[in-house]
């Protein structure tokens, strides 16, 4: 068993940052399944948000947070949108001290451009590479704290112990020999990452299969709005990969096959800047209604041709590569074909302003529990994520996770765990998957799991497709108890964690599914043709999703309403 005073699972932004609050105060640990270089926030491309009004001079934090809460559907807890973007500014310039390269402007501030659903250019950026240079400059303090920070790298989460609750540890696999080990704690922190790797044409690494929500979930923590789901208006065609926000914050255009800009019919204020829930639903109902391009019709086009090569180059050299080594797309010279992709989940784990998890609906928190970044729901996003805010909540909530945890495992002693009982709880679910006559095919079953989710509950959703993937989902669960694992082996067994990672995003699919069902309105990223009127007067309220004996409960919790009241949402 190792012990810790505090273990951190996952090494983006949100943990990193907490680890970087804590270091020599604590003993702690970083445990995390990549190469803490490797994590997803290293994929952001366009930005991160602050009002620092470096180029816009009206700029406010205030202004900030009324974007966000109309982005949002009004969804978002307001008193949490408050202190992200009050605390914005002093964030970015605290990363910046400690080294991250932001492109500058011609009085050598930090440059920012436009970005949608924004009032004001606020997006501050390092080229197009804003999360690689925000996740290396707290790599780079990681490693010259090693000697205070202790890094597992490449262990896999398997299990979150929790008793009476209070959190007590985790339990984890080393990738490299399939050793099980018991990690003790005082506190823990999950910041995990996303899990949009349910869909089938997503913007998500392969690591994104929501271990952490879903060890939460079946600990007995509620996960909360897992409906909403963002689909990126502008992902590779057919790969699905990310050409950010960013192209079109520099003035980019969307297309469809007739060569038109489609966006002044559904955005005519904010045209391709609008939010990303409106412009991909515009972007497929063009593929919907035959005004797609290609040959087949089913993507639309994001022209760059018009901002020239060295603007190409130098603010969107990342966007430029992608589009030529996986399209052969020159966009220097031709459109490239772009579709909207599983992106961002505003879901996840329910936490407060300083990151504790919630245990309920009535506001009870797990003692020394805390979640921070996109695997959380603090609910700053809401029903809609504006871009470049996922940055600015992994800053912002990861450094007050680190704050309130040094306080609460100050104040902690020890609880005791069954060290025994729960590595004897985790072989046993993992020799059911890899000693068994199974015959089930993971692969099939994973890929009918992806065609599921992206056609049935994906940007344009109904009560007859929902209803359709419920069951899909549900028959997909049974046959999974039959999957076969064909490498028997300890050392880097992929197929037995392939494994592990598809019963995750069955078990939260069917959650997706169930809260869209229930949620019978609009709102945000949860479009639904039946019902395409938001509906304050019955739906103003987050999804809790319960883990029962026989399934699932859902319970609703208001949302936490300020300064701005519910109207309608127009660009």
């Amino acid at each position: 068993m190792y012990t810790h005073d505090v273990i951190i699972v996952g090494s983006g932004l949100a943990g990193l940052r907490a680890a970087q609050e804590l270091s020599g105060h604590l003993d702690v640990a970083v445990l995390t399944k990549v190469y803490p270089s490797r994590s997803h926030s290293g994929a952001a491309q366009g930005g991160v948000a602050a009002a620092l009004a470096n180029v816009d001079k009206d700029d406010s934090p205030e202004a900030h947070t009324y974007d966000t809460v109309k982005g949002s559907d009004y969804l978002g807890d307001q008193d949490a949108i408050e202190i992200m973007c009050s605390d914005a500014p002093a964030a970015i310039h605290e990363i910046e001290k400690l080294g991250c390269p932001f492109s500058r402007t011609p009085e050598n501030k930090i440059d920012q451009r436009a970005f949608g659903g924004h009032s004001f250019k606020r997006s501050c950026f390092a080229a197009d590479r804003t999360g690689h240079a925000l996740l290396h400059t707290l790599f780079e303090q990681l490693m010259k704290n090693s000697g205070k920070i202790q890094v597992y790298s490449e262990w896999y989460m398997l299990r979150l112990i929790m008793e009476d609750g209070v959190a007590r540890g985790v339990v984890a696999m080393d990738i490299k020999t399939g050793r099980l080990e018991v990690f003790h704690a005082k506190t823990v922190l999950f910041g995990t990452g996303g899990y949009g790797r349910a869909y089938k044409i997503t913007s998500n690494a392969y690591a994104n299969t929501g271990d952490g929500i879903t060890a939460a979930y079946r600990a007995g923590v509620p996960l909360m709005d897992m409906e909403f789901v963002q689909f990126h208006p502008t992902g590779l065609y057919s790969h699905g990969i990310l050409l950010s926000e960013a192209a079109r914050g520099e003035g980019g255009y969307l297309l469809n096959g007739l060569g038109e800009r489609f966006m002044a019919k559904y955005a005519p204020t904010k045209l391709e800047l609008g939010p990303r829930d409106i412009v991909s639903r515009a972007a497929q109902t063009e593929i919907d209604e035959g005004r797609g391009a290609g040959p087949n019709k089913d993507y639309v086009l994001l022209d760059l041709r018009h901002l020239g090569e060295e603007k190409i180059l130098e603010r969107l050299p990342q966007i430029y590569h992608i589009a030529k080594d996986f399209l052969g797309s020159d966009a220097l010279n031709t459109p490239v074909p772009i579709q909207p992709t599983a992106h961002y989940s505003m879901g996840g784990i329910p936490a407060d302003n300083d990151c504790q998890v919630y245990i309920d609906e009535k506001g009870n928190h797990v003692r020394g529990f805390f979640a921070a970044g996109e695997c959380s729901c603090i609910s700053v996003h809401g029903a809609n994520r504006l871009g470049t805010n996922s940055l600015l909540e992994a800053l912002v909530f990861g450094r007050r996770a680190g704050k309130k945890m040094l306080e609460v495992t100050r104040d902690t002693d020890w609880s005791p765990i069954n060290e025994k009982r729960e590595l004897d709880t985790v072989r046993r679910e993992l020799d059911q998957l890899l000693h068994t006559q199974a015959k089930e095919d993971l692969n099939t079953i994973r890929d009918e799991m992806k065609e599921t989710m992206t056609y049935k509950a994906g940007v344009y959703r109904d009560a007859e497709n929902l209803g359709l993937a419920l069951k899909k989902i549900k028959e997909l669960q049974d046959r999974f108890t039959r999957v076969r694992v064909d490498d028997k082996k300890k050392n880097f067994n992929t197929n037995l964690l392939e494994a592990r990672e598809l019963s995750h995003m069955l078990e939260y699919s069917e959650l997706i599914v169930a809260g869209a069902i229930a949620r019978t309105e609009s709102r945000g990223a949860h479009a639904r043709k039946d019902y395409p009127n938001r509906d304050d007067a019955n739906w103003l309220k987050h999804t809790m999703a319960f883990k029962t004996k026989d399934g699932f409960e859902l319970r609703y919790k208001p949302v936490k309403m300020t300064r701005f009241k519910p109207e309608e949402r127009k660009y």
